[in-house]
């Protein structure tokens, strides 16, 4: 039943956290970290969980200790005798390392999955995967659910008058054809060539902006390279104004003052990762209703398929 279900957080994510456990009705648990001098550190439940629907939520961004104080939740709850444990990832870290793109090295986000499977995890809600093969790289169910719906909802709310929508890239495609198709739009493509990583040799534009709002749909903006360049290219291309919405704002570097400085008139994201500074370009909605839907449906072994499929109109 829903009432036995705990929810719990580490402290990467503990922001969210409050707010899942308030939307789905039950106080978070109660964990207590101890950090000792060297910098080892110790999460404990502080309540019994014996029998109890665990769900613990954390982030797994840098630093390498949110990942390590998940695992050590997660053993914690089996060695304390918790019915399920269900890890709740809002931004799965390593998802970008899903394959080997050149010879010897880690495919980090399958070890990422056989060590939260090696703690004791029996169950993974995320949301937004980087790639999604990544819940192949499970042996446990994997409930991945897509912000669609916090971001269609935004979007119609803005009635913009000649609304197109764009990807970055050619890997995300597939994202701007499905909004596209649900927002009834059509959609524009950049095209980028890297040199190395974090850096664009080229970028080109496939399609015709002119005269249009743009928006750029993407699930990671990292160093806001990529975002900001392919802005300010539909907006040389003749578009009256462009905006971009991604899920895990990372923001790492001079991200921040990339979209400061920028052509955007917003930048939406949400809340999977806490946000550094606040700037008036960055409107951050929250998933803590959608998550806490997802913990009720889960418990009552409910389909959750409606909550990341577009609705249709």
């Amino acid at each position: 039943m829903a009432s036995k279900a705990l929810i719990f957080s580490g402290r990467a994510t503990k922001y969210l956290a409050e707010k899942i456990a308030n939307s789905y009705g039950n106080p978070l648990g109660n964990v207590v970290v101890t950090d000792f001098s060297d910098g080892e550190f110790q999460p404990s439940f502080e309540e019994n969980v014996r029998g109890r629907d665990i769900f613990i939520v954390q982030s797994t961004f840098p630093p390498a200790d949110n990942l390590l104080e998940l695992l050590m939740l997660i053993d914690a709850a089996r060695r304390a005798s918790a019915k399920t444990i269900v890890a709740v990832i809002p931004y799965f870290g390593l998802a970008r390392q899903d394959r080997k793109d050149k010879p010897r090295v880690s495919v980090a986000s399958k070890l990422v999955a056989n060590l939260l499977t090696a703690a004791g995890v029996q169950r993974i809600i995320t949301i937004d995967l980087h790639a999604d093969q990544i819940q192949g790289f499970f042996d446990v169910p994997v409930d991945h659910i897509y912000a669609s719906s916090i971001f269609t909802d935004y979007i119609e709310s803005m009635k913009l008058p000649n609304l197109m929508m764009a990807s970055p890239d050619t890997g995300g495609t597939r994202r701007a054809a499905a909004y596209a198709k649900h927002l009834k739009t059509g959609f524009v493509i950049c095209y980028k060539q890297r040199s190395k990583p974090n850096q664009i040799a080229k970028m080109d534009l496939v399609g015709d902006v002119m005269g249009k709002d743009v928006i750029l749909m993407d699930d990671i903006i990292d160093t806001g390279g990529s975002i900001t360049k392919a802005g300010n290219l539909i907006m040389e291309k003749g578009a009256s104004s462009v905006r971009a919405f991604c899920t895990h704002p990372v923001f790492s570097g001079d991200a921040y003052e990339k979209i400061e400085n920028s052509v955007f008139e917003e930048v939406v994201v949400t809340d999977t990762i806490p946000m550094k500074k606040s700037l008036d370009k960055i409107t951050v909605l929250s998933t803590a209703d959608l998550f806490a839907e997802v913990i009720k449906r889960a418990l009552k072994t409910k389909s959750i398929s409606s909550l990341y499929q577009f609705k249709d109109k």
